[in-house]
């Protein structure tokens, strides 16, 4: 099995316009900003709207699930001790150009494939849930 991520992660500094999607994990919801006025996802969070140029983003829960667009798989042990894992392009199915690079778990070493189906899961590490994504069962 391809292990769920490296042993250490940087985390993210959270602020007033990234806090909301760092923080969805504590009630288990995966959050984009989306623009009021056309609808459409936005990320990462910025202060406008890149289709439309309005100014009045909110945070708006999603489904969770996705499909693995790229991925490559690191065997380097760049951590002593540390076991492969994948890093993953997801497509959230809701806009299909509104794309995650996150770690792929739960996978079995050559199972990992374009267009596979996944869902979120968030590792909890101090004050902020990492959305990661594991394969949805069949």
């Amino acid at each position: 099995m391809i292990a769920s991520g490296p042993a250490f992660r940087l985390l993210p500094r959270l602020d007033e316009e990234n806090g909301f999607f760092w923080t969805g994990g504590a009630d288990g919801l995966l959050r984009f900003q989306r623009c009021t006025a056309c609808r459409r996802y936005v990320h990462p969070p910025g202060p406008v709207c890149p289709y439309c140029l309005d100014g009045d983003l909110v945070p708006e829960a999603v489904s969770g699930r996705g499909l693995v667009h790229s991925f490559t798989v690191n065997h380097q042990e760049w951590i002593p001790g540390s076991e492969p894992y994948a890093i993953g392009l997801v497509t959230i199915v809701e806009q299909d150009d509104v794309r995650l690079t996150t770690n792929l778990v739960g996978f079995e070493a050559g199972d990992l494939r374009i267009g596979a189906e996944v869902r979120v899961v968030f590792e909890h590490r101090d004050d902020v849930w990492l959305p990661l994504f594991e394969r949805v069962p069949s």
